[in-house]
This record gives C-alpha cells, structure tokens and sequence, in this order.
C-alpha cells in the first residue's frame, strides 16, 4: 500500500447539498431529516465522490454509514436504469458486514437513502432461507450487502454474479479479522473485477488491519475523526466492583434505582446472557437475550420488541451485538468485562450515538482486573470507580456447578460443589443418613397357638408359598 494521505478538514457549517449530491438523494435525506453532515461523513463522502480508495476510521455511531453509502448511490446514479431487465442491474456496489444484524442495518440505510432513485438494494445473510434471496437477487440489483459466509454460498449456488461490480466496501473489518472471515475476504476479493474502488471502515485501526488494507487499498486516502479505540466524550463511564455471586442482583438493583427502560447489557458468554435474562425475567423486568445459538428470526424479534418498548433489557453476547443500531439508548451496561479490550469501545459506542449523551457502566471483578488494565491502557485514561449505593447484595445459596462456554473462544469452566465434581474433577456423592446408624436387629417373628393363646415366639422363619412356574404346585 501506498503512502496514505491526511483528508482535508471541513467545517461544521457543511451541509449535504454542497457536495452535489444529486436532487433524489437530498430529498431522502430530507425524509430522514437530516442537513448537517456528522465529521466523518464531512471528510468521506468528497473523497468517495472522486472515485478514490478510502481508509476511513470513526468511533461507532459517528455516521460511517452514511459516508459511503451516499456517495456510492450518486456514482451510480449513471448507470440507473427503469427496466424491468435482470441485466440491466447488475450488482456494482458490493458492502460486506460481519454480522448479519449489521447487514440488516446498511440495507435499512440504503434503502432510505436510494428511495426516490431506480437503483435496486438487497441484503443477503445466512440464517434464514436462501430462496427469498435467491428471488431477488435474479431480479437483479445494483447494491448488494452481505456477510461473507452467505455471498459465498450464492456465488456456489450460481445465482449471483460479481464480475461486474465497481465498489467494494468492508464495514466494521476489524471484527471481520476477529470473527475469522479473513480467508472468506481472500476468495470474494478474488472474484471481484481488478479495476474497482475499494473502501475501508473501521471504528479502529490495529496492526492486522492496516496489513489487511495494504493488501487491496489502492494508494487509499486515510480519514481518522478521532483518535484510535478513542471513546466518545459525551458517553460517561463509571465501574463498580461486586463479588461474581452478586452481579446478577447489581444488574436488577441498577436498572430499577436508575429507571432505565432501554439498557443493552453485555456478557461474555451465551450461558451467561440466557440466565441473567430469566433472572430479570424472575425480578418483573422484561428482558430478552441474543446471542450465537439464537436463530436470526428469534434474534430480529427479540431486536424489534427491544426498539418497540416492549422489551426494556436486551442481554447481548458481543457476537450478536455488533451493528447494533438503536437510536437514543440512554445505557449500556457491562456484565462481565470483555477479553477484547477493543470490544469494549465498540460496547460503549452503542450509547451516546449522534451526539447524543449516554452511560457506560461496567461490573468487575479482582479476577478481571487484567481485562480492566487493558482497556483503560487502550483508551488511555483510566475509568472512574464508585460505590454502587443502596445496594446490598443478597447472599447466594445456589451451589451447583456452573458451566458456561465462550462464544467466541470455545472454552468451558467448571465450578464444583458438594453435589458435582470438585475443583480437581472427584465426584462427590450426597450421603443418605440412613446408612450413617448404627445396626440395629428387628424383633423376632411371633404365631399365636393353636388354642388361641398368646403368641410364642419361632424360631423357624415360615416359608412362603411359592407357585411352579409349570405343572403347578409339586404334591408333598
């Protein structure tokens, strides 16, 4: 990759129409009520409209979307066409998402944005059936957005062809890299046109990442709006520390002396997330988990009661997570601390979006103290720790053996007690008292005489008649 090169800045009195953009697509942004472009939008959209590589950075929430999804839509505006021709929509634009609720979301996004012009969307992601997808992708579309896996099972399948596609788009790459999609990325970029734009979007810029776009950026522009894994300022950020045992009653005690009616609580594992949603459940708030092991119908339904209110606590892994777009979420909360330190500036960036302020509170413990000293080493300034006031946690008397496995790491641990394996894998068995007494002998058997007098003890035990099983009793 080439020497990258500084965007020029831009001025907060910009607005969407100074960068020609086309009528039809200021009458949607109209629709959306948008004027002012958010900085990173400023900075991208120009750089786009010129055709050049872009490698642009922005802390989550920031409007990346809109940066390149509007500039790709006025370049293609000349290739529009109103025939009913499966050909004469061939798939230009190409946006790849690591998740498949981020795809929802990107596709949300350019559909709005496109709305007034001829130009086609859809958005292809695995988990539901393919044959709603296969339909629209032979009735042809100039923008595709997809996750890798499932634009690799179309390409298979024969019913998409890219080989004329102009624009390539990676969105969140570095949870494409952390989710393992690299070797996905290799086989789609090889099936891609040698001559076309290429663009980047990241809410950070890692080591692996910069060697991913020296791979296929071509002399890219870089735009950084903020500075790298930099939390937003209007997200305030606060930790209390709790024994492991009491979490799930800090989480209730939180959510009921704030009133938060929207919060997204983070947990490292899928386990995790589905107890402390029934635990809520069981408390008289109404929650809902999504995570890895969840279909992507029950996840989209757990999401759109989460948007409608009907759900007031939706308990996420970071998997599921990702792309998470929910205007004005006032909290998020942190149930366990992330292994990846970057995670937790993606987590944070779910609140305080557009400008608008949020809280990020996080629950730890001595044993994620290493966890702790890597985010605040990433962000660069350390997190505020307060008492959690009012609140007395209840002392757990559930003992039995907790197993919980990583969604992203695979990993299982065991806690052991007295009715489970211990630490080091003994069985332990609980002990029926009965076997503790001592022998006791029972009371000799008694018959009564034959003159009805009292019962004389025998010292022969009487035999029970017992039926042949054939020919019947033996004769004496």
């Amino acid at each position: 990759m080439s020497d990258t090169q500084p965007a020029t800045s831009q001025t907060a009195a910009v607005r969407f129409e100074d960068f020609g953009l086309s009528a039809d697509i200021l009458r949607a942004l109209a629709d959306q009520g948008y004027i002012h472009p958010t900085p990173i939008q400023a900075e991208a959209i120009p750089i786009v409209l010129q055709g050049r590589d872009v490698m642009g950075a922005a802390q989550t929430g920031t409007g990346k979307t809109a940066g390149f999804s509007l500039p790709i839509i006025q370049r293609l505006l000349a290739h529009a066409s109103t025939s009913a021709s499966p050909a004469r929509h061939p798939v230009r634009a190409l946006i790849l998402t690591p998740t498949r609720e981020l795809a929802d979301q990107v596709a949300d996004n350019v559909k709005a944005y496109s709305r007034h012009t001829p130009l086609r969307s859809a958005v292809v992601f695995g988990g539901v059936d393919m044959a709603p997808q296969t339909v629209a992708l032979r009735a042809g579309v100039e923008i595709l957005i997809a996750t890798p896996g499932r634009l690799l099972d179309h390409v298979q399948q024969k019913t998409l062809n890219l080989s004329q596609t102009q624009i390539l788009v990676l969105d969140e790459a570095d949870r494409m890299l952390d989710m393992g999609f690299l070797p996905d990325l290799q086989r789609i970029i090889n099936l891609l046109p040698k001559q076309r734009q290429n663009l980047m979007f990241s809410a950070t810029f890692s080591p692996d990442i910069k060697k991913l776009a020296g791979s296929f950026l071509q002399n890219p522009v870089t735009i950084e709006v903020a500075r790298s894994n930099a939390t937003a300022d209007n997200v305030t950020q606060v930790l209390y520390k709790v024994e492991e045992e009491a979490k799930k009653d800090a989480v209730t005690h939180i959510i009921r002396e704030r009133g938060l009616k929207q919060v997204i609580v983070f947990s490292n594992t899928k386990i995790g997330a589905s107890r402390l949603s029934r635990h809520l459940e069981k408390e008289g708030i109404k929650a809902s988990a999504i995570h890895g092991d969840k279909t992507q119908a029950e996840r989209m339904t757990a999401l759109e009661a989460f948007k409608q209110g009907t759900i007031e606590v939706l308990v996420a892994t970071d998997v599921a997570a990702r792309g998470l777009d929910i205007a004005e979420l006032p909290c998020v909360i942190n149930y366990d601390l992330p292994y990846n330190a970057e995670d937790y500036v993606h987590r944070i960036g779910r609140t305080g979006r557009a400008g608008a302020s949020g809280d990020a509170i996080s629950l730890f413990t001595d044993k994620e103290s290493r966890q702790l000293a890597d985010i605040e080493k990433l962000i660069k300034h350390n997190i505020s720790r307060l008492q959690l006031s009012g609140f007395v946690p209840a002392r757990s008397m559930d003992r039995r053996p907790r197993y919980e496995e990583s969604e992203e790491r695979g990993v299982q641990a065991g806690r052991g007690s007295q009715y489970g394996r211990g630490a080091y894998g003994s069985r332990k068995e609980k002990v029926d008292p009965w076997f503790l007494k001592p022998y006791e002998p029972s009371a000799p058997t008694t018959k009564a005489d034959d003159n009805g007098g009292a019962p004389q003890s025998s010292s022969k035990p009487q035999k029970a008649k017992v039926a042949a099983l054939l020919g019947g009793v033996p004769k004496r």
